[in-house]
């Protein structure tokens, strides 16, 4: 698994994910809308903590910079 994720693309998803569970868990958002938000929000932060954002690879994205020779 080749890392594919940028230090600033990994942040955003952080910040993000803890944005949603915050407005989740002081129940700013409710019902269907706040199950799947909380979904995507562990999600991001799994992708952040591995470094590998699956849906990157088809596409062939990296927000990582490419490394010295």
């Amino acid at each position: 698994m080749k890392l594919n994720m940028g230090f600033v693309d990994r942040l955003i998803r952080v910040v993000v994910a803890v944005i949603i569970a915050v407005a989740f868990f002081s129940h700013q958002i409710t019902g269907t809308f706040a199950a799947v938000a909380l979904i995507i929000a562990i999600i991001f932060l799994v992708t952040a903590f591995i470094g590998f954002c699956p849906l990157y690879k088809p596409f062939g994205i990296s927000t990582r910079k490419k490394e010295a020779v």
